[in-house]
């Protein structure tokens, strides 16, 4: 059978993830293809290692990117400090959460769910109480929960677990590289995110970072870690100084996280989280304007992913079916109880400018007018606040 190249379309990508990929990140894949234990090929993995401690803001001596999706970050977390019969502490307030507490219960540990209406934030009573009523000592929250873009503080959440020497998993999929992080100044145990979000790189590797106190009780295990691919014993034997062959890693991607990270160092961490907090700022400004109801409240929301509730007697798919055709514009659906309720429009990375704002509410405010939606501009507005 006899199939023609493939050339797939330039798509604006506004969604959820991924996000633009610049070009030199793109260039930077197309390089020769090395082996993964190639000496050239080993100092990239430094300069990975490097940069990713840069990003999470972490002197952790094992950070790396996993060999896959953000998901594989999540598992690995999850898999490493996991035990049958361990209690652990799963906040839930959106779709990742709930994917945390599946992988948990997989496992076998018995997960205690927190949980939080879709949309808010975890309270950290809560956790407080299931500490206390538990023998947990895990404590599970996603900083930036993609389903429904709720910012999580962190803050107080990670002193109640320092209190009983816990270890704290973070899921920073989607906030790592657009919003503080800030691995070792709150003593998060593992943090995980993916490539292909505010890193602004293609899908396929998601960082991840341990604390040495999380790596002693992977070492205290009582079981050996039940996946071997993701098992972080054998892993950082291949990150770390021995450079003994666990896997081959995917070169052309470690490449392009290489470069991407590179240009998040170059922005500096403090410029780029300011761009995603105007931008974010700018576009809730011109959503109002136009009459539309953002989904979390103000002081929750994230800067790269903002949730707009679908207006009454707009088609949920037809209107991001119409951004698709028309504009060239990618935007996200709700999921789970949120189908056909939200939208959910990134801002992440390279994503995150001004002439994106501009160009995706004029762009909403036509699919609307088209789908007889009275609506007003929101152009003005969004301006007022880059002119502030």
């Amino acid at each position: 059978m006899m199939l023609s190249e493939f050339h797939p379309p330039h798509r604006l990508l506004l969604g959820p993830g991924p996000s633009p990929v610049e070009d030199r990140v793109l260039r930077a894949m197309i390089a020769p293809v090395l082996g993964h234990l190639d000496p050239v090929f080993l100092s990239c993995m430094n300069d990975v290692q490097h940069l990713l401690r840069y990003v999470f803001e972490t002197q952790n001596r094992v950070t790396f990117p996993v060999s896959g999706t953000g998901s594989a970050g999540m598992e690995a977390a999850l898999v490493n400090l996991l035990e049958p019969d361990e209690d652990v502490i799963i906040g839930i307030h959106g779709f990742f959460g709930e994917r945390m507490y599946e992988m948990a219960t997989r496992l076998g540990a018995r997960p205690i769910r927190v949980e939080a209406e879709w949309g808010r934030p975890l309270d950290e009573r809560q956790i407080r109480a299931a500490l206390e009523r538990s023998r947990a000592r895990i404590v599970c929250v996603v900083h930036a929960e993609t389903s429904t873009g709720v910012w999580q503080p962190l803050e107080p959440i990670a002193r109640l677990v320092a209190e009983r020497e816990g270890i704290l998993i973070v899921d920073a999929v989607t906030s790592l590289g657009g919003h503080p992080v800030g691995v070792d100044r709150l003593g998060i145990g593992v943090c995980y995110s993916g490539s292909q979000k505010a890193l602004s790189c293609p899908p396929g590797l998601a960082p991840i970072t341990f604390s040495e106190a999380a790596l002693e009780k992977v070492r205290r295990r009582k079981t050996p870690v039940p996946s071997w691919y993701l098992d972080v014993s054998l892993i950082e034997r291949y990150w770390g100084s021995e450079r003994s062959y666990h896997h081959t890693a995917p070169i052309n991607m470690n490449y392009a996280l290489r470069e991407a990270l590179r240009i998040v160092a170059e922005e500096g961490l403090e410029s780029r989280w300011q761009r995603h907090e105007r931008n974010a700022r700018a576009l809730w400004a011109g959503l109002e304007a136009m009459g539309l109801q953002l989904f979390v409240p103000r002081e929750y929301r994230l800067w790269t992913l903002t949730t707009i509730r679908v207006p009454e007697g707009a088609d949920d798919a037809r209107v991001r079916a119409r951004l698709l055709d028309e504009f060239n514009i990618e935007i996200g659906g709700g999921l789970g109880p949120l189908r056909g309720k939200i939208w959910r429009v990134g801002l992440m990375g390279a994503g995150s400018t001004r002439r994106n704002v501009l160009l995706f509410l004029s762009a909403l405010e036509s699919a609307l007018r088209r789908e007889g939606i009275r609506c007003g501009s929101g152009i003005a507005a969004a301006l007022d606040v880059y002119e502030a």
